[in-house]
Formats: C-alpha cells, structure tokens, sequence
C-alpha cells in the first residue's frame, strides 16, 4: 500500500488539518459532543484545562479530571464530521478511548424526556461509514464502555435504558420528521424502528462505533433524550439544561471509571462482577425508575 500523499493526509504545519491539534495536545480519554459550546460546559467539571483550541466547528478542551488526563471534542452534527475527527484524532493518539456525549430522539413510550439511553449499538441509517465497511456491518458499542456507562448512571442515581440507537443523515426528513415546505420521502420512519424495538435516533454514533472498531478502539454513546417521538413532545429550558448536565455527569463517570480500571491492570471482568455482586446482596437494589434504571429497549 503507497503513503498517503499531502492531499491525502493535509496539514497546517505539524497540526492535523481540520482539528488543528498536534501529538501531546489530545489525552487518551476523549469526551466528543456535537454542540461546541458543551465543551466548556464539560470542561467547568475538570480539576485543570491545560490546553483549548477552536478551528472551524472542532472545539477542543485537554486537561485532568480526578487524576485522569482527558480531551473534550467538538464534531458538529452528523457522520461526515465525526470521521474527519476520528480519522485526525487516530493520527495524534496511540489507544484512544472514546465516549460520545449527546442528545437524541426518544422512541420508545417508557423512556421519558431528560432520561438517557446508553448505546449497544447503531442501525446505520447514513452512508458515510459505506465507504469503510459493507453495508451489512454492524455497528456495536464496546463491551467495556456501555458497562462503565451503565455503572456511573447507577453510581449517580440517574435514570437510564439500554438499547439500540439509530443515526441518521440528517435531522429532518432523514429522521421522518414532518415539515411544513418540504416532502418528506419516509414519514413513518421513527414509528418504523420504534416497531423494531429501537430506543432512540441521532446523528454521529454509527460512525464512532465503526471506525473505533476497525481501528481497534473503545467507544460508546450516551444521550440524553430531548425528544420524545411517540408523543411529539420536546424538551426546553431549565429541564433541557438539566438532562444535558446529567448526560455530562454519565460521560465523565464512565470515562473516569475505565481509566481507574486500566491504570489497575484493565481486570474489567473482576470489576463487573464485583458490580453485579454487589447490586445482588442489596436489598433495596431496585430496576425500576427510582433506582434510576430502565431495562433494556
């Protein structure tokens, strides 16, 4: 295979092209979000910010969080954003952890708006990972992510489901949604993959799951749901702030938990056992929402 030319791989300088970063800028424990401005939001929980930086919609925070050295990233919406970052990311790391922090569409009636949904994996409603992959390949959260996940909502009394999500091209007709001006090609698109026992729709998490995967990588995804489909209802406000602060909260637990777990030699399963051993022997251990669970979708 011949080495990429400079119009394969551009540079500004040393710095990646498009997240104008370079080596020793970026930790191995990466937060992405969509909206740049929620970079500083998750940045204001850190103990330090050593490094920030902001070109075109890629906004990026590098500091430490309780021991942790961690990046916060900016990808904007949708895939075609999240490979340009992912691909750039994977030149300037060497075993990167990624977890996406998000919001997204409910689609099944028992998850409430403000709950999250941690991700197993993603129907790939989009064609940008097509150009990695065929387009019968699965996209799948790590194992090892939607546990430590799992395990900082049930450490933080949030509520919280389990289930597959589906990303989307785009955000109105490509997710089915109604429009007063233009036609819409699939209208029953959400009440389609509500039927298939999807738990909820975004823009960015088939892409992370994929390409982590080909470049044998962690990933996964939690959302905060600010939409609710089956209803038609949105949420807004103090309530909208509120669910994105405990998707915040989520990421940084479970990033923070896998960095413990492999600074004391990666013995994952012992943890997990440990987990479910211990929510055995409680009595008051409870799946339901007051427990700040929800089982599966």
């Amino acid at each position: 295979m011949s080495q990429p030319t400079q119009a394969d791989a551009p540079r500004t300088g040393d710095r990646q092209y498009h997240i104008d970063l370079v080596r020793g800028e970026l930790a191995e424990y990466v937060l992405l979000v969509g909206d740049p401005g929620r970079v500083a939001r998750v940045a204001e929980r850190w103990d330090s910010v050593e490094v920030e930086r902001s070109n075109r919609e890629i906004t990026t925070a590098t500091g430490t969080y309780r021991g942790m050295p961690i990046s916060c990233m900016s990808t904007g919406m949708g895939t075609d954003n999240v490979e340009i970052v992912m691909a750039e990311v994977m030149e300037i790391t060497d075993q990167a952890t990624f977890i996406r922090v998000g919001s997204s569409g409910a689609l099944q009636p028992e998850i409430a708006l403000g709950d999250l949904i941690v991700s197993t994996g993603a129907v790939r409603l989009e064609n940008t990972t097509d150009y990695y992959v065929h387009p019968g390949f699965p996209a799948i959260a790590h194992r090892d992510v939607v546990w430590a996940l799992e395990e900082g909502c049930r450490e933080l009394g949030i509520r919280y489901h389990v289930g597959l999500t589906a990303t989307a091209s785009g955000f109105y007709a490509p997710q089915g949604r109604a429009m007063r001006t233009l036609p819409v090609r699939y209208p029953e698109l959400a009440e389609e993959l509500r039927r298939q026992r999807v738990a909820n729709l975004e823009m960015e998490s088939s892409a992370l799951f994929v390409l982590a995967h080909l470049a044998g990588l962690r990933s996964g995804t939690v959302c905060a749901a600010y939409a609710q489909r089956t209803d038609g209802t949105f949420l807004e406000g103090a309530a909208k702030e509120a669910a994105e602060a405990r998707c915040i909260d989520a990421g940084l637990a479970g990033i923070h938990l896998l960095w413990q777990v492999d600074a004391d030699g990666g013995d994952l399963i012992a943890r997990r056992g440990a987990s479910l051993d211990r929510q055995a022997g409680d009595p008051h251990q409870s799946t339901g929402p007051e427990a700040g669970e929800q089982g599966g979708n």
